[in-house]
């Protein structure tokens, strides 16, 4: 039966839902190559020149691709979830994860009687079937145990059956799905049966089903759901809650989980997928502001807790949904997640069901969030034979020419806004740059240069998927060979280079560092170590600025204090060991930290979010001078982390913005601020945010850095 489904709750209409809520020398430039052949026509004459650039820095490590970096939901009323070409067609894309049972499904879906009370479960979707079609795939589960209408003692069964009778070895399970939606926040699509819906019950019963589950087998890991920065409801505090869900949620389960689970549509009154492209800026400072909450409550644990992407795509209904600018949209938010610290992406959905059709650069886009065609019709618009790919499953097919499991992610940094690059060292050596072309017009020339990495004669080899390919095609005997690579209108391709025999960490005695811990932090200085390698004679601590490093430390142990740090200023670091003769390995993994403010600061300043409510807040400051005389026309500053922040109106203040930067002006009849902190000023301010809210870092009083309250 044709079956349309909604990632959230389950019902009868089966419309999708809308969600409530983005120092080594400049290596030789490559050989480039000319222009390659565009789909369906001839490689060019001449040589256009370059109008972008793009800047690949493989000493600046953004993280390795786990083996479960790409992967896809999968959901119990999918009558065609483990056709046995769905299998074939994600393995042949290095799919390393299918998510079960189904998105808002998981909170009313009972493993052992396969059934799902207010939903519909087509034949063939039981736990072993979708068991077969991972195996089949080589991939692994990601299992949502029910929250909603279940109880620990069900999840441990499952845990029982899947891991000690069937011995499937399921490792990944997460507690609930979207539970921040069972109607607590007011909006209400998640099923759960528990008369307290709050944060905190949601905490209290993380603990008891990671106990439950781990006492029939400790290996597993424990995964809670947190709501996605910027997004509905973060920053909502419930009434009786000591804060909101975040903040909540993680205060209570830290010591038992082992990862956390976010959903990301780009979302938007613009249902566009080329909005959804420019919206996808504000995923990184998003999944910053994640690991920043993970920091706060897990503090030195926090490495061992991941991240997992376990929902994206452009919109939660809509248009342009199968369309080619869905395509590039895949790619480049898989890339952008992993690069940005998750170890899991997963894509809404295998297939989903028609919604609007529309026509999109020249093609019939069926408004359906699948990757794989389902055969289904909307009036007497039907989309193609089931599991026919549309163009998001290219995308996503894309990314594993561009590396696979143990691979690093290097930085990679485009000049243009239309032109998207990601990067990823290969363990073999060998270096591959995607390049995604947003563009529907024009072709994009782009001019590649690299750091620390040296290429070979040889002509690269190059996969292109543009108008009028099938599917990743191969385009390295077009005429390539020297200096240059075109990008098509609205295409992808990814370019692999051989390295310069002797050259890269291949050429080093040395091997790979641990990645840095912190191990102290104060308003300037950072105290680094890590765990040492064979063949090092030094250590290099490099930090990255975009896609570009430089030295900020040196030393033959294995740890470094760096000095002379701004206070409250985040900093990315990455390790490098180099041998005898002074040849460079592969870089450490990257640590991300933040420097705090003086302790003996001559004024401190209390930063209060009052309320929030997704995309505003309103905010109170006090401010008290520590010095011993008195300050008369104070002037208090600070800079907002990400670029969406902004005050919108204040009170008891003057106000001017520019940029990220914010000045606060005492009234014309403010009195002095009295001396040793025996008076306060005090102001307040409506606030906006499109994206992740995170607090200013530091606080000045007239120039003066200040501690917080």
């Amino acid at each position: 039966m044709a079956l349309l489904h909604r990632p959230g709750r389950p019902a009868p209409t089966g419309r999708p839902r809308r969600l409530a809520r983005t120092a080594a020398a400049l290596a030789a430039t490559l050989a480039l190559l000319p222009p390659l052949v565009a789909a369906g026509g001839a490689s060019a004459q001449e040589v256009p020149a370059a109008d972008v650039d793009v800047h690949v820095n493989t000493q600046a490590a953004l993280g390795r691709l786990s083996d479960t970096a790409r992967g896809v939901n999968a959901a119990v009323w999918d009558s065609h979830m483990n056709d046995p070409e769905v299998a074939a067609l994600m393995k042949t894309a290095d799919v390393g994860a299918m998510r079960y049972p189904g998105g808002s499904y998981a909170d009313i879906y009972h493993w052992e009687t396969h059934t799902a009370p207010g939903g519909y479960v087509a034949p063939g979707t039981g736990f072993d079937a979708f068991m077969g079609t991972v195996r089949a795939t080589g991939a692994q589960p990601i299992l949502i145990a029910n929250y909603g209408s279940g109880t620990p003692e069900e999840a441990a069964g499952w845990v029982r059956y899947a891991n000690v009778t069937k011995n499937y070895g399921a490792k990944y399970w997460e507690i609930g799905n979207e539970i921040y939606g069972n109607g607590h926040y007011g909006s209400g699509w998640e099923h759960d049966d528990h008369a307290d819906k709050s944060p905190r019950e949601y905490a209290r019963q993380v603990r008891a089903y990671a106990a439950a589950m781990k006492a029939v087998d400790p290996t597993v890991k424990i995964g809670a759901v947190l709501t996605a920065p910027g997004n509905w409801p973060d920053g909502i505090t419930g009434a009786g809650d000591p804060g909101d869900w975040n903040h909540t949620v993680l205060s209570q389960v830290t010591d038992v989980i082992d990862f956390v689970t976010v959903h990301w549509y780009a979302g938007g009154s613009d249902t566009s997928a080329d909005t959804a492209m420019s919206r996808l800026t504000r995923l990184p400072g998003e999944l910053r502001e994640v690991r920043a909450q993970i920091d706060r409550y897990a503090g030195a644990d926090s490495p061992r807790i991941g991240i997992a992407l376990t929902e994206v795509n452009t919109n939660t209904g809509g248009a342009q949904l199968t369309a080619r600018p869905n395509g590039l949209f895949a790619a480049d938010a898989f890339m952008t997640a992993l690069e940005n610290g998750v170890f899991n992406v997963d894509w809404w959905n295998t297939h989903n069901g028609p919604g609007a059709i529309t026509t999109v650069d020249g093609e019939t886009d069926y408004g359906d969030m699948g990757m794989l065609a389902s055969g289904a019709c909307t009036g007497d618009v039907c989309q193609p034979a089931p599991n026919t790919p549309f163009h998001p499953y290219y995308g996503m097919k894309m990314t594993s020419e561009l590396g696979t499991a143990g691979d690093t992610m290097v930085a990679a940094a485009s000049s243009a806004q239309d032109l998207s690059a990601h990067a990823v060292h290969r363990r073999d050596g060998r270096l591959s740059v995607l390049l995604i072309n947003k563009n529907p017009d024009a072709s994009r020339t782009v001019d590649l240069a690299y750091a620390g990495f040296s290429p070979s004669a040889a002509a690269p080899e190059v996969s292109r998927y543009a108008r009028g390919d099938s599917d990743i095609t191969d385009v390295t005997h077009g005429g390539a060979s020297a200096s240059r690579v075109t990008v098509p209108p609205y295409g992808m391709l990814t370019v692999t280079l051989t390295p310069k025999s002797g050259t890269g960490p291949g050429g080093s005695a040395a091997g790979t560092p641990g990645t840095p811990r912190l191990e102290a932090v104060t308003d300037t200085t950072a105290r680094l170590s890590w765990a040492g390698t064979t063949g090092a004679a030094r250590y290099l601590v490099q930090e990255r600025d975009g896609a570009h490093t430089y030295l900020v430390g040196e030393t033959t142990g294995t740890s470094v204090t760096l000095r002379n740090l701004p206070p409250g200023s985040t900093h990315t670091v990455n390790v490098l060991a180099a041998d005898a003769a002074g040849r460079l390995a592969a870089p450490s993994d990257p640590l991300t930290f933040t420097t705090g403010t003086p302790a003996d600061a001559a004024c401190t300043v209390d930063f209060h979010r009052d309320t929030s409510w997704g995309n505003g807040f309103v905010a109170t400051v006090s401010v008290r001078n520590l010095s011993d005389t008195p300050i008369t026309g104070w002037t208090v500053d600070w800079d907002w982390p990400t670029d969406g922040q902004s005050v919108s109106s204040g009170w008891n203040a003057t106000f001017h913005q520019s940029g990220r930067h914010v000045r606060v002006t005492a009234p014309e009849n403010a009195g002095p601020l009295a001396p040793d902190g025996t008076s306060t000023a005090s102001f307040g301010f409506v606030g906006a945010n499109d994206g992740p809210n995170p607090d200013p870092t530091v606080f000045r009083l007239n120039g003066t850095v200040c501690a917080g309250g």
